[in-house]
């Protein structure tokens, strides 16, 4: 009896190289693969937005490294006694608004700069759930613990989210031809909402 289901992964045709840069984008996984990565010393960016769950905010952000977005106040919204930014992980927020755009737009273009030369973007989803704003059907990349009922949950069908990821691809080739994609998927069981 097999208590393991074993994977036999064939090694990519052209693995990633000492000297590359590698942008990583995704889930907390894509944050323990890229502290790997730079302890054997990757050139590495990870996270430009901080960690991102589902599709929809994944290929959101990856747009806006593309055209190097710069937010503006319109774009953050204050609560819990931050600021913040609901495309952003928490480690963007501050008590000070200013100090909060000048986080995100440094990131921004940090990103931009970094993504015009990568070698290779690394994606890892952790989830096909998106979250919208109720008021507006606005995705949110983190609820940064706001009231539930703020937001409605969706489930991206693998059409949606095939569609979604295609664009910003799209947009990320056509400003760097040469970079290559590696799309992941984080080991980590969301088992609140179901295994399957």
């Amino acid at each position: 009896m097999d208590f393991q289901l074993p994977l036999h992964i064939p090694p990519l045709k052209n693995p990633l190289r000492l000297g590359q840069k590698i942008l990583l984008v995704g889930s907390c996984f894509t944050e323990h693969i890229g502290d790997r990565l730079q302890e054997l010393k990757y050139s590495t960016f990870q996270n430009p937005h901080g960690i991102l769950f589902d599709p929809k905010s994944v290929a959101n952000s990856l747009v806006s490294y593309v055209n190097e977005r710069e937010y503006s106040v319109s774009d953050i919204f204050y609560m819990n006694e931050v600021w913040q930014s609901w495309d952003h992980h928490s480690r963007f927020s501050s008590t000070n608004q200013n100090n909060c755009l000048q986080l995100i737009n440094k990131s921004q273009k940090t990103a931009h700069a970094f993504l015009a030369k990568a070698d290779w973007l690394v994606v890892t989803l952790g989830s096909s759930y998106s979250y919208r704003l109720v008021e507006n059907n606005q995705p949110v990349a983190n609820c940064h613990r706001a009231p539930a009922q703020l937001f409605q949950k969706h489930l991206m069908s693998s059409s949606e989210t095939f569609d979604e990821l295609s664009k910003s691809l799209e947009v990320v080739k056509d400003f760097n031809p040469n970079i290559k994609v590696l799309l992941t998927i984080s080991p980590v069981r969301h088992i609140r909402d179901g295994v399957i």
